[in-house]
């Protein structure tokens, strides 16, 4: 049964300036399912990725071999490296798990505060085994992600999880935080915001310290990660929807019935591909855009020795391009 919603009013901020993006040509690998929404690669080059079925997948470089690691049995987003060479999946039905070697999945963290993560999504990982991650909602969880935009009440938290098992909110009443990224000094921690447009930042080594705007961007973003190039690369799932921007500071009334609306009259992600890169300063350093029939609405993002790997919820494919040059 459809969830209900309490849309909460909002005036978005004017969107940045019309900008002439780079071009950028993109090669796909059909995946055995829907929804790789996240990539990771390995040293060999290969991509981990996970699917909306629960099944984390294994994808050669060349894009030729796809093999089976495991099943979340839930809905695995993002993926990354643990320093023990498990790898860190953020579950959205499931919370924080681990994949070892041996294909065995294992529980990590499920709960904050006694309350069931509804919406575990992104997460980067320090050398000791510190993780920082997003569980974006408090009030929807995956399969209806869009309630969450429509409604904009901002329940999203950004958390901090040491090797001790030590839990600590870093920053909550946030709108949708989704993709997380550490500066390369790991003096400072980036999160992009979808329903904000935002990609903010916080300083690790001061007392208290508040969430910073670093960029509003054109856009939906998605899953971030640091590249090998010292970048924090930006998935933008969709350009800004007008209708959205129009109704989201008036009468909440118009989102409850967008929203009880059938979904195929429902706003839709643009069949475009928008990727963007910042330095450590958040000065935008790509500005890339492309089109594919067989991939669109670009959620996870990894760039590693000349390479960009791409995910998509929306679609059955990886998409990769090389580096484009600074």
């Amino acid at each position: 049964m459809k969830s209900s919603i309490a849309p909460v009013r909002w005036t978005p901020p004017p969107a940045p300036p019309r900008r002439e993006p780079t071009s950028i040509e993109v090669e796909t690998v059909a995946m055995p399912g829907k929804g790789p929404e996240d990539t990771l690669i390995d040293d060999d080059g290969s991509v981990l990725t996970g699917l909306y079925d629960g099944r984390i997948l294994r994808v050669s470089a060349d894009g030729k071999t796809i093999t089976t690691l495991a099943d979340t049995g839930g809905r695995p987003l993002g993926l990354e490296w643990l320093p023990d060479g498990k790898v860190l999946i953020c579950d959205a039905n499931r919370g924080l798990l681990t994949l070892d070697n041996d294909g065995r999945i294992a529980t990590l963290l499920s709960d904050v505060d006694g309350r069931p993560m509804r919406f575990c999504n992104n997460a980067d990982v320090m050398p000791d085994g510190t993780i920082y991650f997003t569980d974006s909602s408090t009030r929807f969880g995956i399969d209806e992600w869009m309630a969450d935009l429509l409604e904009h009440s901002t329940t999203g938290s950004v958390y901090r999880l040491t090797p001790d098992g030590e839990l600590t909110m870093l920053a909550t009443g946030r709108g949708f935080p989704n993709g997380v990224a550490l500066s390369g000094d790991r003096r400072t921690l980036f999160w992009a915001e979808t329903a904000t447009y935002s990609l903010y930042k916080l300083d690790l080594t001061a007392e208290a310290a508040e969430p910073v705007l670093v960029a509003q961007v054109p856009g939906l973003p998605d899953n971030i990660a640091r590249g090998s190039d010292g970048l924090i690369w930006v998935t933008l799932g969709s350009p800004r929807n007008p209708l959205l921007d129009f109704l989201l500071p008036k009468q909440p009334l118009l989102r409850t019935l967008v929203w009880n609306l059938p979904d195929a009259l429902k706003p839709k992600a643009a069949d475009i591909i928008e990727i963007q890169a910042y330095d450590d300063n958040g000065t935008l350093v790509h500005d890339l855009r492309g089109k594919h029939p067989q991939f669109h609405m670009p959620t996870g993002v990894r760039e590693r020795d000349g390479k960009v790997w791409l995910g998509s919820i929306g679609t059955s494919a990886l998409a990769t391009f090389p580096t484009p040059a600074r």
